[in-house]
């Protein structure tokens, strides 16, 4: 495995490249199963920046026909903290939502505001169905009564970075999720 001058930032290891290919797998799978029968696309929707890495693996295991598209959301007010507010900065814009069956691609739910308001969202824009997948899950963050219909792990309330996961655009190309250290986001 490569190594990273930002290893040395993370604390340790919470979820391994070993670990998250076997989700990824489990994930595409399920996925598989659910849609086989379905009337309409498979509209794999990637929450940019941090989901771009899991969809993009996700995507190469479904052996589903799959079309992919990207918006950009976000609720957080600083780097560590919520806002509570989502903003929209890059929406979906298609024609053909009416046949679209979307499965909302996330990283990590926190509070499950944004993946909440998402669902909601897209089901009033007129997608035929919304679901939603993320890689990690921190339930002692929730806020909102939501669950993911996909989980691949729950993890603790840490502060987590790699595998498209960020603190100040940096970490995302760790091929790992880590727990970064305290020392880098508290100074």
């Amino acid at each position: 495995m490569r190594h990273s001058v930002l290893d040395n930032d993370v604390e340790r290891v919470l979820v391994s490249a070993e670990e998250i290919d076997r989700i990824t797998t489990e994930i595409a799978e399920k996925i598989d199963n659910d849609y086989k029968d379905i009337e309409g696309k498979l509209v794999l929707l990637c929450i940019l920046k941090g989901s771009v890495v899991f969809m993009g693996d996700l995507m190469k295991k479904i052996s589903l026909p799959v079309e992919i598209d990207f918006m950009k959301v976000s609720s957080y007010g600083s780097e560590t903290q919520t806002s509570g507010r989502i903003k929209i900065h890059l929406d979906l814009n298609r024609s053909d939502i009416s046949d679209c069956n979307i499965l909302v691609v996330e990283d990590i739910i926190d509070s499950g505001k944004t993946l909440s308001y998402l669902t909601d969202y897209l089901k009033l824009g007129g997608a035929k169905s919304v679901r939603t997948c993320t890689l990690l899950d921190k339930p002692e963050r929730r806020e909102v009564d939501f669950q993911a219909d996909y989980v691949g792990r729950q993890i603790p309330d840490e502060f987590v970075v790699g595998y498209g996961l960020d603190y100040a655009e940096k970490y995302r190309a760790l091929p790992y999720v880590g727990i970064l250290k305290r020392c880098i986001y508290e100074k």
